[in-house]
């Protein structure tokens, strides 16, 4: 007989992932993930929710060890795809919407004449994404930083740093309104 989703993951999160993740936070729940990969090297906060589907991985390119880490009361939602190879820190308090993909590294594609898939893996910028974030659904961030408290609109694409408390969308991802706190308005840019 197969456990209720909800149970099985209660059952995961109480009797295993506390013992094979770097850090596994008190309340925090996993529902069946599609793939973790070196749980040793990630850090889950406490009161954390990964949402269905979701693959999370904190995998070594140059022999150093990557770390991700993810921050208290953060919910990352379904089919998100979260890959460190240096570092991704995502703070407290983030929500993640469905399919989002966070990633410090990239295919590289050097040689035309060499398909994508043989050519290596080329490493980014650390990635963070600040406190009280929202990121939007289908979302890439790609070696860049997102602030803290800051809206990343659905779909935007995210390969350069986004200042605290600014509102950003498209591809790539340029800022178009920021919080004026002497005003204490957000303004269009």
């Amino acid at each position: 007989m197969r456990l209720p989703i909800k149970i099985s993951a209660k059952l995961r999160s109480l009797l295993l992932y506390p013992f094979q993740f770097r850090k596994y936070g008190k309340g925090s729940l996993i529902y069946s993930p599609m793939a973790i990969d070196g749980k040793s090297n990630i850090e889950i906060g406490d009161k954390v929710t990964i949402q269905e589907q979701g693959w999370i991985a904190a995998m070594p390119l140059t022999g150093n060890t990557p770390l991700l880490s993810i921050g208290d009361g953060t919910v990352i939602g379904h089919f998100c795809h979260i890959y460190a190879t240096k570092s991704i820190r995502i703070g407290e308090n983030v929500l993640m919407a469905d399919r989002v993909y966070v990633s410090d590294n990239l295919h590289t594609y050097e040689d035309v004449n060499v398909p994508v898939i043989k050519q290596g893996i080329k490493q980014c910028e650390e990635v963070e994404i600040g406190e009280g974030s929202w990121i939007g659904e289908n979302v890439c961030v790609i070696g860049a930083k997102v602030g803290k408290h800051c809206v990343i609109g659905a779909n935007a694409v995210v390969t350069e740093d986004i200042p605290d408390y600014s509102v950003a969308v498209g591809m790539p991802a340029k800022v178009i309104k920021k919080y004026n706190p002497e005003k204490g308005i957000w303004e269009r840019i």
